[in-house]
This record gives structure tokens, C-alpha cells and sequence, in this order.
């Protein structure tokens, strides 16, 4: 049974957004909303025909009676936004994960799926949730708030007799199915393969007609950032064994790009993985929003302060003058030290030039202080202190998380500065995650102009944009070409930068490599694949019940399977990747990590997968967790993505470019019993350069559903293990054996090596 109500008022909000499209009386039309990030402006270039197409299409969810009013403001919306996402009909709800029981829903699937629904618009989770994106600047949901109200009251209507089919944010409708069925079914983006480039693209979203849902934007399976710091956790930590040779990575720099979406993640793994981590960004809202989610630790605009941060070495207790610029009266900054700096202090100076206060004071500082102040219910950052009082974390093995607020290239380039004149290498590895899939549209912002200006400019000239984004990666690659001569080790995180940069003209070619390598590896290439082809990837879970003490449960549930797993006996490269995910459980609760629904993640293979879900499922039955659990997995998994920048990017078989594994996974979720399937175009390297789908399946505690989740979990891995097997790769070769040792049902086609490589050369002579 369902949980009762907690909130009265939520259900009665709940309700109403259950109701369908609210039409008599219209809201109120607000607009874009002040004070929240918003999706940059697109430029589809449609013509007058195309416009006109693109209203009437906005204008089939309504109505004749009230068409009139809104063809005026949907072309307006239209004009201004390149894109209509009818802002008049953005409820005005707290968005968020509310507990599986105040959904007003006839099954508990359907009220799984809205609350993950509501939990990818959540805007302390979605990067622009006026515009329903969840994540990368351009992952949807929805393409326009009319589609939302429909889902939502479809959901509340539907019986486990039926399913919902969505095409691309659009809800067809409600079908006839059977119970073991599907509940939804969601297909994003799929266009006629000829068609699918990105000006095709950004017309048919314009139109209406297509969609852009990332990976798990549109399969409504986004748990925050918490996904993407663990996978980068594990990144970072083998690409230290890799490339470091080292277990411990105290006192190496990370440097790398993006606090934005999935990017916001990098901060708080570095911080986990015991480094220190220069993070660069041009967005200062996504750089306040991580720091107040306790995900940056610390924040400047000032590339000296960042050298500095890397390099002096300041005494304990040192007595230190620290000049803070402030537009405030002196009481207030009293104020300030007094509640935010554990420092013992004495005021020497105040004066007052050109309406700014300069204040100095001399502080002897014993720990790390966290200086801001609230302003109009903004966050301002006293950006020169940080870096003066702070102990050098370089030398002394601090773990540290620093965003700095400016364009990466300028970063990399001060880098090589120091490297110039100093001799000095100060980082030790470097990445980047800018959102490169979708350079020319807000993803990516060239260094020669400042972020304000450089979206107006992509408004008014997206040509000239263009130009000024592929000049700033040629700058970009150089300075990194620089550092990685010298002895900096740099992966590709597969965000489409290689592949950009290469269009664009910049020194990333390989001699004699295949299309899908570049002077750099993919983190999958190097660090990552391997760990797919073990069967590990990125598995998750979401406590329906909103209660912090279940999560705290299926914790502790998962890592008493993987510690069994252990006992039990299992390989040493198995055995490394169970201890690295315990080492994350047992860690995750003081890290912050939970943003939006009470979800976990851990990467896992087959066997941990299926006995942690059927574990939780008898805790379900049992009582020891209140609600319904979701499992989920991200896209960019063993099986889940066919993406040869990246997921794939390891097949050397000639089938990188081939897509039957993510569409063979769909179909088989599809009908061994997931909750509800998606398959997406685009995700991850960008629009026509993937296929990738993903599932949620909802644990009820029933015997059913432990069936289930038996059942699609071991296809969910097996199949994308035995297509790795199938390319060459020796770990999926051992892995896809173990398992049919496990389960004698399973036969799957092994390969032969050719041993002899001379008979090649001899065959292609003839």
C-alpha cells in the first residue's frame, strides 16, 4: 500500500496538475521567469512557411476558441527564444520528487514515473527548468509545458491495462496493452538517419516535431549530478593508476571544464577522489548554485589566485592583510566577519573612495574559511580572499575543489605561462566538460569574448559565433598539446571536444588511427572500457518515499552484497571495482551527494545488480523501506549506448558506428519486464552521433517483481558484454563465460582470434 499523504497542500497542487491542460481560465501569462538560469536562444532560421508550421502545430494541444490569444504569444516566444515552450503554462508548483503517495495515480507505476518526471524538473536539479532542460544545455524533458500537463494527467488516469506512448516529448496517448507490458514507452529523436544532422535538428525542434532528451533528461531517469561524480570518481581514480601509477592521488591537480549539468559533478569528485581539482567556468549561476550545494568548495575569478593556490606555501597561523572590496556599510561587514570567519581580527583601516569600502583587517586564520555574503537573496563571493589565507593544497596534499570563474582556455593557457617561465608543471591531469555535443548553441563559449557577451552575440550573429567558438578550440588544444608534451596526461570525456576540435581544425590527429581515435584517448578508451566489458556501469535506484532512512537502508543492503560477493570469491579486477563502490557507499552520506530525489548510485555488474535489487525488493515486502524503489541505470552503460566518440569507442571490429545494441537493449528491457523504456538519438557526443536508451523498472516487493527484475537486469548487462566479447575484448571474452557457467540458458557466439596475423597479409596480396 501506498504511504499516506504527508501535505495536504501538495496533494491538492498534484491534483490540479493531474487535471489536464488548464484552459478555462487561462493562467496568467509570466513569462520568463527572473532569477533562474535560462536555455540560451536558439536560431533555427526558419522560414515564413516554416513559422507558420510551427504555430500550427503549437496550436493543435488547444482549442479554436482560444487560439487567437495564444498564436500572438506563442510568436512571440517563437521570435524571441527560437523555440515555443509556452511559459503561460508553467505550473506554479513547487517542483519536486513528492512522495509516491500524494501522486492522485490508479497504480503505483504511474506514480513512480511522475515523480521522476517532477524530479528531473526540479530546479535545484535541471539546468533550465523553465525550459524543461534537465541537463547539457539542451536535454528536454518535454519540448513545451503543454506536453507536461498532458502526461501528467494521462499518468493519473492510466490502469495497469494500458500504456502511454510518447514521441519525442508529445504524448500519443493512452494504448491497450496487457499488465507485464510496458507502462510507457518513449522514443526521442528518432529521425530518418539521412536527416539527422544538427540544422535539420534545430528545425524540427523549433517545428515542434522532434526533441533532444540527452540520456536520462527524456527517459525521466536524472538523479542530479550524484550520477556523474561517481562515474567520475572511478575516472579519475583509474586514470590515476593508469597514468600516475598511484593509489593515492593527494597532491595531484585536475584540471577541467563545466560546473553547468552532469559537469556540476567534477568538483565533489575531486574532492572524493583526494585531489585537488581547478575547475573552470563562465556561468557565475552555476558556480553559486554548486558552492551552496556543498559541491565547490571554493571560488575566484583571479588566475593568479589559482596559481597561487597551486604553488605558495603560507605558515599556520601566518598574520596575513587581506584588502576586501565590498558595496556595504562597515557594521554590515562587522556583521559579516563575525557570523562566516573563525578568525581572531583587529580593524586597522576604513575608507570610503568612489562609493566602494575598502576594508582592511588582519587575520590569523586556523582552518579554511568560507566567506560570502547574501545579498538580495543572491550569493556574493569574496573572491581575494580565499587564496590568500589558504595553506598551499598542492604541496600539502589538500583535497580541494576551486572553481574558477572565467573561460577554461585562459586557464590552460596561464598554465602554460608558468610552465614557460617557471619550468614548473603544476597539473597532473586534465579533461574537459564542456558541453561540446552542442558547441555553436550555448554548450561551448570561445574565449574571446565574456559569457554575457558571448550569448549575445549568439543571438544576434550564430555565424560569427561559430567562427569564434572553432578559433578559441584551435587556442584550447594548443595549450594543451603544451602541458601534455611536458607530461600532463589529458582524456577526452567524451562531450564531442576531440571530435569538435578536430572540425575546427585543431592538432588532435593520431597518425594511422581509425576514425574514432584521436591524439588523446576517450576516458573510455583508456580508463572506462575495461570496466564495461567486466559488466560494471552505472546502476541506480530512487526511494519513492521521499525518506532519507530509506536510502540509508538500501545502503547499507548494497554493501552487504558486494562485501558477500567478495567473500564468495571473485576475480581480481572484479574484486577491485566491488571495493572502490563500498569505499564510495560508506562515504556517500557525508558528502552531500543526495540533490533532489533520495536516489543512490554505484557502479555494479550483472551478478551485484541483480542481488542488490532483489535484496531490496524482500526489504519492500519486509517493511524495512516504506515505499516502492526505482531502479534506473544512466544511458552510458555496458549495453545501453552505441557512441563511437565514446560508450563504444573501444570496438575495433569496424561496428563502432553500428547501433543494433542499443536498439536489441530497448526492445529486450522492452519485454522482460521493465517499468517503462526509452531510446534517444543524440546524448552525450551530440545530435546523429549516438543511439542510447535506458529503462525504469519499480520495485513493489511483490514476487513479480523480483521475476522481473531478475530477468531484465541480466539481459540489460549481458547483452552489451557479449557484443564486446564479440569485437575482441578479453575481459567481456571472461566475463560473458562466467556467466553462462552461471546460467546454463545462456549460449552466446564466441569468437576466434586469428593467431597468425601473417596469413592477412599474405590474403590481401592476391
Amino acid at each position: 500500500a501506498f504511504p499516506p499523504p504527508i501535505s495536504s497542500a501538495a496533494m491538492t497542487s498534484l491534483k490540479e496538475i493531474c487535471r489536464g491542460l488548464p484552459l478555462n481560465p487561462l493562467p496568467e501569462n509570466k513569462g520568463r521567469r527572473k532569477g533562474i538560469p535560462h536555455a540560451p536562444v536558439r536560431t533555427p532560421n526558419l522560414t515564413a512557411q516554416e513559422k507558420k508550421l510551427a504555430l500550427r502545430n503549437a496550436l493543435r494541444y488547444f482549442p479554436p476558441e482560444i487560439q487567437k490569444k495564444l498564436a500572438l504569444e506563442f510568436a512571440e516566444e517563437l521570435r524571441l527564444y527560437g523555440h515555443i515552450y509556452m511559459y503561460r503554462f508553467c505550473p506554479d508548483i513547487e517542483m519536486r520528487a513528492y512522495p509516491i503517495g500524494e501522486y492522485p495515480c490508479k497504480t503505483k507505476s504511474a506514480a513512480a514515473i511522475m515523480l521522476m518526471i517532477m524530479n528531473n524538473l526540479d530546479p535545484s536539479v535541471a539546468q533550465f527548468p523553465q525550459e524543461l532542460v534537465t541537463y547539457g544545455g539542451n536535454g528536454q524533458v518535454f519540448s513545451n509545458w503543454a506536453q507536461f500537463w498532458l502526461v501528467m494527467h494521462y499518468l493519473s488516469e492510466m490502469t495497469e491495462e494500458q500504456t502511454l506512448v510518447m514521441y519525442s516529448g508529445h504524448p500519443l496517448g493512452l494504448f491497450p496493452s496487457h499488465q507485464r507490458a510496458p507502462r510507457l514507452i518513449i522514443t526521442n529523436g528518432m529521425v530518418i538517419p539521412n536527416y539527422s544532422s544538427r540544422d535539420e535538428y534545430e528545425k524540427m525542434f523549433a517545428l515542434g516535431v522532434t526533441m533532444y532528451g540527452q540520456m536520462t533528461a527524456g527517459s525521466y531517469c536524472y538523479i542530479g549530478p550524484q550520477g556523474i561524480v561517481h562515474g567520475t570518481v572511478l575516472t579519475v581514480l583509474n586514470a590515476g593508476r593508469r597514468y600516475l601509477k598511484a593509489e593515492d592521488l593527494s597532491g595531484k591537480v585536475f584540471v577541467t571544464s563545466g560546473l553547468g549539468g552532469m559537469s556540476g559533478a567534477q568538483a565533489k569528485a575531486a574532492v572524493i577522489a583526494g585531489c585537488v581539482g581547478i575547475i573552470a567556468e563562465v556561468d557565475e549561476a552555476a558556480l553559486v548554485k554548486r558552492h551552496k550545494q556543498g559541491w565547490l568548495m571554493e571560488i575566484s575569478n583571479n588566475l593568479d589566485h589559482c596559481i597561487a593556490r597551486l604553488r605558495y606555501d603560507l605558515k599556520h597561523n601566518s598574520q596575513l592583510q587581506l584588502m576586501l572590496h565590498l558595496q556595504h556599510h562597515s557594521s554590515f561587514m562587522e556583521s559579516v566577519i563575525n557570523n562566516y570567519v573563525n578568525v581572531e581580527r583587529s580593524v586597522s583601516e576604513i575608507s570610503v573612495e568612489n562609493n566602494t569600502q575598502t576594508f582592511f583587517f588582519f587575520a590569523g586564520f586556523d582552518s579554511l574559511c568560507d566567506l560570502y555574503i547574501s545579498r538580495q537573496n543572491e550569493v556574493h563571493f569574496l573572491q581575494p580572499i580565499f587564496l590568500l589565507f589558504s595553506r598551499e593544497a598542492r604541496k600539502n596534499k589538500i583535497a580541494l575543489s576551486l572553481g574558477y570563474h572565467g573561460n577554461v582556455v585562459d586557464l590552460w593557457e596561464r598554465l602554460v605561462h608558468e610552465l614557460d617561465t617557471t619550468g614548473e608543471l603544476l597539473v597532473d591531469l586534465g579533461s574537459d566538460q564542456t558541453s561540446c555535443h552542442n558547441p555553436f548553441n550555448g554548450g561551448y563559449y570561445p574565449v574571446q569574448l565574456g559569457f554575457e557577451e558571448g550569448k549575445q552575440l549568439l543571438s544576434t550573429d550564430p555565424g560569427k559565433f561559430r567562427t569564434l567558438v572553432q578559433e578559441s578550440l584551435k587556442r584550447h588544444v594548443a595549450a594543451i598539446n603544451k602541458l601534455a608534451d611536458k607530461g600532463m596526461f589529458f582524456w577526452d570525456y567524451g562531450n564531442a571536444f576531440l571530435l569538435e576540435a578536430q572540425r575546427a581544425g585543431a592538432d588532435v590527429a593520431k597518425k594511422g588511427a581509425n576514425k574514432t581515435e584521436f591524439r588523446y584517448p576517450s576516458y573510455v578508451q583508456h580508463i572506462m572500457g575495461d570496466i564495461f566489458s567486466l559488466g560494471f556501469g552505472p546502476f541506480r535506484w530512487v526511494c519513492t518515499s521521499g525518506d532519507p532512512q530509506d536510502l540509508a537502508t538500501t545502503d547499507s543492503i548494497a554493501m552487504s552484497v558486494l562485501e558477500d560477493s567478495i567473500r564468495q570469491g571473485v576475480s581480481t579486477s572484479v574484486k577491485q571495482q566491488y571495493h572502490d563502490n563500498i569505499r564510495w557507499i560508506r562515504e556517500a552520506g557525508r558528502h552531500s551527494l543526495v540533490v533532489g530525489s533520495q536516489a543512490r548510485i554505484l557502479y555494479s555488474d550483472q551478478k551485484g545488480r541483480v542481488s542488490i535489487a532483489v535484496a531490496i525488493n524482500r526489504a519492500i515486502s519486509e517493511g524495512k523501506i516504506k515505499a516502492p524503489v526505482v531502479l534506473s541505470r544512466d544511458h552510458h552503460d555496458v549495453s545501453g549506448t552505441d557512441s563511437p566518440f565514446r560508450e563504444t569507442s573501444n570496438i575495433y571490429d569496424g561496428s563502432a558506428f553500428c547501433a543494433d545494441m542499443a536498439v536489441q537493449n530497448f526492445v529486450g528491457d522492452s519485454f522482460r519486464g521493465a517499468t517503462w523504456v526509452a531510446l534517444h538519438n543524440g546524448g552525450g557526443v551530440g545530435w546523429g552521433e549516438v543511439i542510447n536508451g535506458g529503462f525504469g523498472l519499480v520495485l513493489d516487493g511483490s514476487k513479480e517483481a523480483e521475476e522481473r527484475a531478475k530477468m531484465m537486469l541480466s539481459w540489460d548487462v549481458s547483452n552489451g558484454v557479449a557484443r564486446r566479447c564479440w569485437s575482441g575484448n578479453a575481459f567481456a571474452y571472461e566475463t560473458i563465460c562466467q556467466a553462462m557457467k552461471e546460467n546454463g540458458t545462456l549460449r552466446v557466439t564466441l569468437p576466434h582470434k586469428v593467431v597468425d596475423e601473417n596469413i592477412l597479409e599474405q590474403a590481401v596480396k592476391y
